[in-house]
């Protein structure tokens, strides 16, 4: 198991459009974005010159984003790091007694991801992202 860098840093938001107004037209930065049907989720990534920023919006009032605004407000929910094999990271996260929300699945951007949670890491939830090679 290897991290190789942070990946991106998610925020929670209530609109996804409104939100990006700050990063691409006043800071003049790149946004793609992409829904998640699966997860019932809109996906903003912007690019901030090596690390990203993803917004992401509900599109379900009972999803957990939509849980999370409404338990603590719009703001910072997890910071990513890409692995260089999430199933092993997960097999020894798993092993050193740290809770894995959920089995690998897919993510963004062509990614396979999961989470820590944010208990085992002093409130953080913190998210691993493997890129798919194919």
């Amino acid at each position: 198991m290897k991290v190789i860098k942070i990946d991106h840093i998610g925020i929670a938001v209530k609109s996804a459009l409104d939100a990006s107004k700050i990063y691409t037209k006043s800071l003049g930065m790149h946004a793609d974005e992409e829904i998640l049907e699966g997860k019932k989720l809109k996906v903003v990534m912007i690019d901030a010159g090596g690390t990203r920023i993803e917004l992401l919006e509900d599109l379900d009032p009972e999803g957990t984003i939509s849980k999370f605004i409404e338990k603590r407000g719009e703001g910072l929910n997890h910071v990513a790091f890409e692995v260089d094999d999430i199933y092993e990271t997960v097999k020894q996260l798993k092993n050193e007694g740290y809770r894995v929300t959920s089995d690998p699945s897919q993510g963004a951007n062509n990614t396979i991801v999961t989470f820590i949670h944010p208990k085992d890491a002093n409130g953080v939830m913190i998210e691993l992202v493997e890129r798919r090679k194919d």
